[in-house]
C-alpha cells in the first residue's frame, strides 16, 4: 500500500511548522537521525522504534508549546497511551535523517489523540503514518477531564 501524496511547505516565520499543500493541515516538525541501535538484523529501523519517534515528536511539540510533559505531570496529570496505530510504507536505515510531523487531532472529555507522519528527509518519502490516543488520569490512575492547559494547545494549534 502506498500513501497519498504529502507536500510539506514551510510556514512563514517558523521553521517548526509546515503545511501539507495537499490537505492543508498544519504539522509541527522536528528532526531526528536514526541510531544504529534502532535497526534490526535486516538493517532497517525495527518497527516498534517508530513509537519512540512518535513520543519524540509529541514531546517536542509540547515543549515548544511551552507545556513540557514534566510540567503536565507536576500539575497532577498523566496521559498514558491507550491506543496506537501505525502504517508502514518505506523503511528507514541507520543514519537516515527523518522529519517527525506531529499534530493534535481529537480532544474528548477524558482523552486526546495525536497524529504523526514520519518522512525520510532526503527523499521526502513517507516512511509511516500513525496515531496515539491518550487517557487523562490523575496521579492515582483515575480517569479525569483533560487539563485546561493541554486543551488550550488543541484550541491554539495553527490552522
Amino acid at each position: 500500500m502506498k500513501p497519498g501524496p504529502f507536500v510539506p511547505v514551510p510556514m512563514s516565520g517558523n521553521d517548526s511548522y509546515i503545511r501539507d499543500a495537499i490537505e492543508g493541515l498544519v504539522w509541527h516538525r522536528c528532526s531526528l537521525r536514526t541510531l544504529y541501535a534502532d535497526t534490526d538484523r535486516s538493517q532497517v529501523v525495527y518497527h516498534a522504534n517508530y513509537l519512540r519517534y512518535f513520543e519524540f515528536g509529541r514531546a517536542s511539540l509540547m515543549r515548544e508549546a511551552a507545556y513540557p510533559y514534566r510540567e503536565i505531570e507536576e500539575s497532577g496529570y498523566v496521559y498514558p497511551v491507550i491506543e496506537v496505530g501505525v502504517s508502514y510504507f518505506r523503511p528507514l536505515y541507520y543514519d537516515d535523517n527523518m522529519w517527525i510531523l506531529t499534530r493534535p487531532t481529537l480532544l474528548k472529555r477524558v482523552w486526546l489523540r495525536f497524529d504523526y507522519v514520519i518522512i525520510h528527509e532526503e527523499s521526502q518519502e513517507i516512511a509511516c503514518k500513525g496515531f496515539t490516543r491518550h487517557c487523562a488520569v490523575n496521579s492515582k490512575g483515575t480517569p479525569v477531564e483533560v487539563d485546561k492547559k493541554t486543551a488550550l494547545l488543541w484550541e491554539n494549534f495553527p490552522q
